[in-house]
């Protein structure tokens, strides 16, 4: 298990792409909408691991609310992992709150499913597992 990337809410993801740009002083290297998730990301590689931003792209996504609530920031970690759906059972075995019966496809051709941040000192985690 590796951190695949930090996740960081934005109200504007192109004023997002434009401070990280030149925060990294690289380029964004991938823009995606996911569907399911409401949301637009932007990935930054960084070393190992990367920097997605995250974007709504409806007013009822879970974006959208994060942000009325907690205005911009980090949103979650995510750890890349060999096996999600045995890592999940892992996880809920030791008492972890596991947000979703099953992952779902996310941006950057992974599986997803989050950890309750209530499990783990306030912080939302991901878990994810590229596909194929």
């Amino acid at each position: 298990m590796h951190i695949d990337h930090i996740g960081i809410a934005v109200k504007d993801l192109e004023t997002g792409i434009e401070a990280y740009e030149k925060l990294l002083n690289g380029k964004c290297y991938k823009r995606e909408t996911v569907e399911n998730q409401k949301v637009e990301t932007a990935f930054f590689q960084t070393g190992e691991s990367k920097v997605e931003l995250l974007g709504a792209t409806s007013p009822d996504s879970v974006i959208a609310k994060y942000l009325e609530k907690r205005g911009e920031g980090m949103h979650h970690v995510a750890f890349e992992v060999d096996d999600i759906h045995a890592e999940l059972d892992r996880l809920r075995d030791e008492g972890f709150t596991v947000l979703s019966d099953e992952p779902s496809c996310g941006a950057d051709n992974k599986l997803v499913a989050f950890i309750h941040p209530k499990d783990n000192c306030g912080v939302l985690v991901e878990l994810c597992q590229t596909i194929g």
